[in-house]
């Protein structure tokens, strides 16, 4: 296969992948309404928030130790792994009907999340340094919005297939389905030769002191996507009354507008200022949090999660984007720690959620208004990286 054929076969298998993932990615926040149901596992907002903790601290292993890994086995190589973690927790979540009603059942939910976060923190980072490193430096900042985007996809259609499913009593399918899914891409991750990107991974160094600044910047974008992505639905329905297939609706709508906003500012890039876009949305996003604390029906709802959605979809595509081109020489090292930053930050939201609403007796509205706080955070956060870029960065954004 000529070189040039052989590279998009791979950046499109990259970009299926990313798809699938994303759909693994939110089956549990997607299946939010049985967890939580007496009727399915019963699981109280405490529970349902510890869910995620063994997804976050593998998620972050993964991505932390994924570089060192990378070195040793290849880039490609670790990308397998992710795959068949993935397919793990699929089969699991799939078998999970089973043992409803009994104390098992929040066990096997445990190992599924935490395999799930095994696969997501070592395929994010080989995704991201493999469509880095197959792209010419022009356009990273359209293949990395486009990966992302149709990441975002996948987040997008989990809502929506999940709602689907449970309207014919099968709501395990879509993790059934994600098991053969992941299962032929593992296959095809096989076969795909991965040589021109894996080639000189460079040793581990001392990260420098500006990607504390990206890991700030991650790591509250993580907090503010996982408020809304893990805790819309159960706002809605427990605060708000909304039926459990409009606030399905709902998280659909945000996904939705997350991905659309990074097929749009992927399809702009070359005209937008995106230097001005990483610092705008997080300003948004303060007041599209501040929209939903106010929201009372299903609309309302929707149209509030939806404008979130679109002021966070490209934070962290930038925000990577950016750091692979500052650190090209460290990029493995550098994507895969911001991974890990991203998923505290997800940890954050969905494990202090559960204890905040549980325990303190916030309100779900309330953990919105932090989101606000978060994002006001990381639009001060993305201000100082933007005004510190090198100059031959910058010209680059203008």
């Amino acid at each position: 296969m000529p070189q040039a054929a052989a590279r998009s076969y791979e950046i499109g298998l990259l970009y299926l992948i990313g798809v699938v993932q994303g759909l693994a990615l939110i089956s549990f926040p997607a299946a939010s309404a049985i967890l939580v149901s007496p009727t399915g596992f019963a699981l109280s907002s405490t529970q349902y928030g510890a869910m995620f903790v063994p997804q976050v601290v593998l998620a972050i292993l993964a991505s932390a130790f994924g570089s060192t890994l990378s070195r040793r086995l290849g880039l490609g190589r670790v990308l397998q792994l992710g795959l068949g973690a993935n397919l793990a927790s699929m089969a699991l979540l799939t078998t999970t009907p089973l043992l409803m009603g009994q104390p098992a059942a929040f066990l096997v939910l445990l190992l599924a999340t935490a395999t799930l976060g095994l696969g997501f923190g070592a395929t994010a980072m080989t995704l991201n340094t493999l469509i880095q490193r197959l792209s010419t430096p022009e356009r990273q900042d359209v293949t990395v919005l486009t990966l992302n985007a149709l990441i975002g996809l996948g987040t997008a259609l989990a809502p929506l297939l999940i709602t689907l499913f449970t309207k014919i009593a099968v709501w395990w399918a879509l993790p059934a389905l994600m098991t053969l899914s992941l299962g032929a891409l593992l296959v095809a991750a096989r076969q795909a030769r991965w040589n021109v990107a894996t080639e000189a991974v460079p040793a581990q160094r001392r990260l420098p002191r500006r990607f504390w600044i990206y890991a700030a910047a991650v790591l509250l974008y993580g907090i503010v996507e996982s408020l809304a992505g893990n805790w819309a639905s159960l706002y809605l329905t427990s605060q708000r009354g909304v039926s459990v297939d409009h606030a399905s609706f709902a998280l659909t709508a945000f996904w939705m507008m997350l991905t659309l906003g990074r097929i749009g500012f992927a399809l702009l890039a070359r005209w937008l200022p995106v230097a001005l876009v990483f610092v705008g949305l997080p300003v948004l996003l303060a007041v599209a949090f501040q929209i939903a604390t106010q929201a009372q029906a299903a609309t309302s709802g929707m149209t509030a999660f939806a404008l979130v959605g679109l002021a966070c979809s490209a934070i962290l595509p930038l925000a990577l984007s950016f750091a692979g081109k500052e650190f090209s020489d460290q990029a493995a090292v550098t994507l895969g720690a911001l991974i890990a930053f991203y998923q505290i930050g997800y940890g954050l939201a969905a494990f202090g959620g559960g204890p905040l609403l549980d325990s303190a007796g916030l309100s779900h509205a309330s953990l919105f208004s932090i989101g606000s706080v978060a994002a006001l955070a990381l639009a001060g956060v993305a201000g100082l990286l933007i005004r510190q870029r090198p100059a031959r960065l910058q010209a680059r954004d203008a």
